[in-house]
């Protein structure tokens, strides 16, 4: 409990914990000025949209190009994304006594508040306190959540039933664009765990010490953020780190290594990371949209043939997580144990 950076309102002095190895700092690498695509979902939910093959060739580009793009007009209120976010800040800056009957050190608790490690038991500590809340069906998972702050649970509840529809209808209109059958990520793909990731980043007295979150890439289908108003997300591309600068009202949008290798490698899984910042406070809110745990995983018997082999071997994704972990979240590493070696 101690370990929260949330308790404290300001930070002197970055502790020895938080403190990376030389090699796995920032350092003074400098951003491209890329501009992730913003893609405009013409409302979302309605699935008869005005210009939607264009829509579908927007968002396949992005995916192959990039591997992220933010999505605006997605159909999620912007009142409810003002909530959730306030309640989020909430929740984080409550006194300590308000939030330890949430903290936990156990990683195998599915919901738990805690201040982020390295993917392992004794690594470095990073910038970064989280709430991780499995959230859906929500009724089923409601009484599980915190009671306090007081709207939490009701301002969660809607912002997560919203959030879900975003994601089917991306998956869906990747379906199209892919000539996969309609529905194709529907049911078991999609029908795991709906788990919520919020995160909280506070002023960092000295950002070139310390990351927010490590480079890694997802391990899930599909990942929908809000980023709020501070920006602290880069991602990896053609070799060098990106900055995603936050567009208001936008949920950025990111490929998971299962999305990855059902499409057979024509969508990426993208590494990206948080840095930290000497000037604010950052919150950002991540939706995990997971397959359920014995789901069979592998590349789409659509996009595979003669001249276009499988690149993944198949796999049960229980099996899937067991090795992330113990790889580190590394991209290389963990796609390395699941190609098919020529």
């Amino acid at each position: 409990m101690e370990n929260l950076l949330s308790n404290s309102a300001f930070h002197r002095t970055v502790p020895e914990r938080f403190i990376l190895p030389p090699e796995n700092r920032v350092g003074t690498e400098l951003c491209p000025a890329v501009t992730l695509p913003v893609i405009d979902l013409r409302g979302g939910r309605s699935f008869h949209v005005e210009g939607r093959d264009q829509l579908v060739g927007e968002i396949l580009r992005a995916g192959q190009q990039f591997g992220f793009f933010q999505v605006i007009n997605h159909g999620v209120s912007e009142q409810i994304m003002k909530d959730m976010m306030e309640v989020t800040e909430e929740f984080f800056t409550m006194p300590m006594e308000n939030k330890r009957e949430y903290y936990s050190d156990d990683s195998t608790k599915t919901n738990r508040l805690f201040s982020s490690t390295i993917y392992g038991k004794d690594g470095p500590r990073y910038w970064r306190d989280c709430l991780k809340l499995a959230c859906y069906p929500v009724d089923e998972t409601i009484n599980d959540w915190p009671q306090k702050p007081t709207k939490l649970r009701e301002v969660l509840a809607k912002f997560i039933v919203e959030v879900r529809e975003v994601s089917t209808m991306l998956l869906n209109l990747i379906c199209e664009g892919l000539g996969l059958k309609e529905g194709y990520f529907d049911g078991d793909l999609s029908g795991g765990q709906v788990l919520i990731n919020s995160n909280y980043y506070p002023s960092c007295p000295n950002p070139d010490l310390t990351l927010g979150l490590p480079p890694h890439c997802d391990r899930n289908l599909i990942t929908l953020l809000l980023q709020g108003g501070v920006s602290g997300l880069q991602i990896k591309h053609q070799g060098n780190w990106i900055g995603v600068e936050p567009v208001p009202n936008a949920f950025v949008i990111n490929f998971g290594h299962q999305l990855e290798i059902i499409t057979n490698g024509v969508l990426k899984s993208v590494e990206h990371r948080a840095v930290t910042n000497s000037g604010a406070t950052r919150t950002s809110i991540a939706v995990f949209i997971m397959p359920k745990m014995e789901s069979y995983i592998a590349p789409a018997e659509e996009l595979v043939n003669e001249k276009n082999p499988p690149n993944y071997k198949s796999f049960v994704f229980r099996d899937f997580l067991s090795i992330y972990t113990d790889l580190s979240a590394k991209r290389e590493d963990v796609m390395e144990a699941f190609k098919i070696k020529a």
